[in-house]
């Protein structure tokens, strides 16, 4: 049983730390919340990303001098040159065609960095992206599987539904349900409930975790996924192993941002 379960679990592996330039090739706004913008260059080759929650760091050019400073990787580590480090964000790697062509889905929402700069996007501009330095491998198969995101965890769960084969999927999705369909598109295997965008805080969180006490969750096989708003997710855990006995390793919780309350 113990081998069982040891064979069943989500491994990490390592992949080879490299910094990449790369320019903006295309652009779309996809359902009205993502503009998915795919990005070139040579130094692609040999860019690997095998886990479907896998993170890049997408580093931006200087907004005043338009200067994208890149790093020098030593035996002692990752150098910054003259000490400037470009401003960064996490984002999920949505599809990669194996050669030199990487896609990212930058999610639209109020002023913020990266969504600023993919609105104004256009080929021809200059990235770079980093990593993914380490990757989760889980196992597509699970008898069980539930997941809970808000738009910031779309990008990862579109790649998940392309192999999630588990007989029972279930995914609560703080989204609006029109652009979330649109977005996800066919997903025959996966029983969604939507709950609104928008409304991954601490009321919300109570009435989902108020629902999922009705959830029959099973003994073993299953694998549960959480991400979004930081809170939210440490509440969600902290349900699913604590109050509910799961175990950690077969429940993923992420935060993808944190709220930061108004002054």
């Amino acid at each position: 049983m113990l081998s069982e379960i040891s064979n069943r679990m989500p491994r990490r592996v390592r992949n080879e730390l490299r910094f990449r330039p790369v320019e903006v090739i295309a652009k779309t706004f996809v359902a009205d919340s993502f503009y998915r913008i795919e990005l070139g260059g040579e130094a692609l080759v040999g860019f690997t990303s095998p886990g479907f929650d896998d993170h890049i760091k997408v580093f931006f050019p200087d907004t005043e001098t338009g200067v994208l400073n890149l790093p020098e990787i030593t035996s002692d580590g990752v150098v910054w040159k003259e000490g400037l480090r470009p401003a960064a964000r996490d984002y999920t790697p949505l599809f990669f065609n194996g050669i030199d062509r990487l896609t990212v889905d930058f999610y639209l929402h109020q002023s913020g960095l990266a969504s600023d700069w993919a609105a104004k996007a256009k080929p021809g501009d200059r990235l770079a992206v980093g990593g993914p330095r380490g990757s989760l491998i889980v196992p597509d198969d699970y008898e069980y599987q539930l997941y809970v995101c808000d738009e910031s965890g779309l990008p990862a769960l579109k790649r998940r539904c392309q192999t999630m084969q588990g007989s029972s999927c279930r995914l609560y999705a703080f989204v609006d349900e029109e652009k979330g369909r649109r977005y996800l598109g066919a997903t025959p295997n996966v029983e969604i409930c939507w709950l609104g965008s928008g409304a991954m805080q601490g009321k919300d969180i109570a009435a989902l975790i108020a629902e999922l006490d009705n959830v029959t969750l099973p003994e073993q096989d299953y694998f549960i996924w959480l991400t979004g708003e930081g809170a939210a997710v440490k509440q969600l855990s902290d349900y699913f192993i604590l109050h509910r006995g799961l175990q950690a390793d077969f429940v993923r919780a992420v935060a993808y941002w944190h709220h930061k309350p108004t002054v």
